[in-house]
């Protein structure tokens, strides 16, 4: 892994450069998503630096940004624990959650400025490419992009920060509810027709469909739960 790496912002082409402790979340929240790391399991310290080739100060870094997500727990005399939340707690957060992207339906036809929209048309495509090569995780983080743009686009730092939170901690429950290509499908059709409401600034529509959205999750959750 090398010490920096270099992604290209979407919105204005500058370089962002990840540090190392940052690379290291990254690919810790990818394997925890995956259920690479289960709930319940205890992240070993020297076994993550041996794999990632990291000493252990980026690492506990990388561990307490995951730790104030909610993806992990560091517990005395135990380390970092992956976290295990109950169905109640995941059913009030997406519900809570729902409440959010409501919100942001509401707000964004009056702020979204069209290239805003023209980036979130641009990530259903490449969605919709994942989807096309079955490729689970980047079909993902393309839907998170989505949404993140949503929020992003309806003009409150306090929605969003709220928002953040929130939805980092259901980050693996949402990658989770997507795994059954059924639920792909539903979800993608889903996708169409909140764009088509946000393109038409149906702000009445969109709000509905973002928190209906958000219960169709926690169906799919149940399921497997």
């Amino acid at each position: 892994m090398n010490v920096k790496e270099d992604l290209i912002d979407q919105e204005n082409g500058d370089i962002i450069r990840l540090n190392l402790s940052d690379q290291i979340a990254n690919r810790l929240r990818d394997m925890i998503i995956q259920n690479e790391l289960a709930p319940g399991d205890r992240i070993r310290e020297r076994d993550v630096c041996k794999n990632l080739q990291v000493s252990r100060t980026p690492l506990r870094e990388a561990l307490h940004k995951l730790a104030s997500e909610g993806l992990i727990e560091l517990i005395p005399n135990r380390g970092a624990v992956i976290t295990r939340p109950s169905a109640e707690e995941i059913a009030d957060m997406l519900q809570v959650l729902g409440v959010l992207e409501a919100f942001a339906g509401e707000r964004v036809g009056n702020y979204i400025s069209d290239q805003e929209l023209a980036e979130i048309k641009a990530l259903q495509y490449e969605m919709l490419a994942a989807y096309a090569r079955q490729d689970r995780l980047n079909y993902f983080k393309l839907n998170q992009k989505i949404h993140l743009a949503i929020v992003k686009a309806a003009r409150s730092d306090t929605l969003l920060s709220l928002h953040s939170r929130l939805n980092a901690r259901l980050y693996r429950i949402r990658y989770q509810s997507n795994l059954k290509n059924e639920t792909w499908g539903s979800a993608l059709a889903e996708h169409d027709h909140i764009l088509e409401a946000l393109e038409n600034r149906d702000a009445e529509r969109l709000s509905a469909l973002l928190r209906q959205h958000l219960k169709s999750t926690w169906e799919k959750v149940s399921e497997f739960m």
